[in-house]
């Protein structure tokens, strides 16, 4: 939990949930961004959707300020260090406006690409698997 205001009339503290949810939005607004990522367990990375925005995101506070490391999955020929240069801005200028927390670090592990299906293919290779062979008896 983040403490980042202190005043006479109290603390305000910050859920890292919170602090992950706002990232984790600011992540998924960056173009080339397929999906955040849940970590790589067994060699799968699992891809999360939007009710999992904090999942993917880990949170260190520490003297020099908020540490933020992301796992994303991105985009197939999508530029990667423009990328995760955007990633890390996005992150760090979100967090700060939003909460007022100084954000030290944001580091960015790329666990996977996504290969977006041809146009008009889509489905065609489940139908395919579905339908027996047909042999011709001629």
């Amino acid at each position: 939990m983040l403490e980042a205001n202190r005043s006479e009339l109290g603390i305000m503290k910050i859920a890292d949930e919170v602090l992950g949810i706002v990232a984790g939005i600011a992540i998924l607004e960056v173009e080339g961004v397929a999906a955040m990522s849940g970590g790589l367990a067994g060699g799968i990375a699992e891809m999360l959707g939007r009710k999992n925005l904090s999942k993917g995101i880990k949170l260190e506070n520490s003297e020099q300020g908020l540490k933020v490391e992301v796992n994303i999955i991105v985009e197939f020929a999508v530029n990667i260090p423009r990328l995760t240069g955007e990633v890390q801005r996005q992150v760090a200028e979100r967090v700060e406006r939003i909460t007022g927390a100084r954000v030290a670090a944001v580091n960015v592990n790329i666990e996977g690409v996504h290969l977006r299906e041809e146009e008009g293919d889509t489905g065609d290779k489940e139908e395919r698997e579905k339908q027996p062979d047909k042999k011709d008896d001629s």
